[in-house]
């Protein structure tokens, strides 16, 4: 078939790169276009657009998708069908020109967790399993019909980066294997369950907060949830302080404060929780490089009885 494939972050780079492997042919990919990000002003474009162009790839960066040119020249193309992973919303005009429609990949177990942030979200819950289900796009947000699914179990150990790693090469097969039965003519849609529909919206600035009332488990999934990206944060001396791995190290009540610092010695730092205790292994301060919690010690007045939060 031939395919028009559009996407942005690395998540999407595997599908990319699989179709491009595969029988089918992707006549162009639409990426966002490139835009200056930090304090050098330097142009960035979107991990997708920069593997198009590596894969020599047509490749299309619109600032605007319902301008009447591009709607023409997509036209004319002659799609059969669009694949997005990890883009924009289409509109109905978009989604009228392919002689298939389009087909989305998303990182849950569908209807479970429709949004920008299913990945955060499972994690953040402690589940134990997900999925990565292939979708037929229509005007509602994450809501087309279920074309193939396929579930991945949670490990204690992932984080967000491991996590959306390991979907994004498991559901790179899986859009291959739907392109493959849309050709064959075998696939049929599954209407999704309205009443089993949860939301996993956009993450927040603050939803990156760790909260040092809660339990050391529930504090657990949290900080993994945001690692390596953006990093869940606490507060010390007025400063942010990203923490990006740790362990627990009990689950009973404990007698410190919420946040209390109960052990700090050179090589550990162990702080209490709303129920039970959590080691810190790897943490950021604000301007400061990334770094193991040996390190971060050495270099930071720290003691028992300190206290990290708002």
């Amino acid at each position: 078939m031939r395919i028009i494939f559009m996407g942005n972050p690395v998540f999407a780079v595997p599908s990319l790169q699989r179709i491009s492997e595969s029988s089918h042919e992707i006549i162009t990919v639409v990426s966002n276009p490139p835009k200056r990000i930090g304090r050098g002003n330097k142009i960035s474009e979107t991990t997708v657009g920069i593997a198009a162009k590596a894969m020599e790839i047509s490749l299309l960066q619109p600032p605007k998708l319902n301008d009447k040119q591009l709607l023409q020249y997509l036209s004319w193309m002659k799609p059969d069908i669009f694949v997005v992973v990890a883009y924009k919303i289409l509109s109905e005009k978009l989604l009228s020109i392919p002689k298939y429609g389009a087909i989305n990949l998303h990182p849950s177990l569908l209807p479970k967790y429709r949004g920008a942030a299913p990945i955060q979200w499972a994690l953040i819950n402690g589940d134990s399993q997900t999925a990565v289900t292939t979708i037929s796009l229509s005007g509602k947000i994450d809501a087309g019909e279920i074309l193939l699914q396929k579930t991945v179990d949670i490990k204690i150990e992932d984080n967000y980066g491991t996590l959306a790693n390991r979907l994004s090469e498991i559901g790179a097969d899986l859009v291959v294997e739907t392109l493959d039965r849309i050709e064959a003519g075998n696939l049929q849609g599954t209407v999704q369950d309205e009443s089993k529909v949860t939301l996993a919206p956009k993450i927040k600035s603050n939803d990156c907060s760790i909260n040092w009332k809660k339990s050391a488990e529930q504090i657990y999934n949290h900080i993994r949830a945001f690692s390596p990206f953006p990093g869940a944060f606490t507060i010390f001396n007025g400063k942010r302080l990203k923490i990006f791995s740790l362990s627990i190290l009990d689950d009973s009540s404990g007698i410190g404060k919420c946040g209390e610092i109960v052990i700090c010695s050179r090589n550990q730092l162990v702080i209490q929780t709303g129920k039970g205790l959590l080691e810190i292994r790897e943490v950021q301060l604000e301007g400061k490089k990334r770094m193991k919690i040996e390190e971060f010690l050495r270099g930071t007045k720290l003691q028992s009885k300190m206290t990290l939060g708002d």
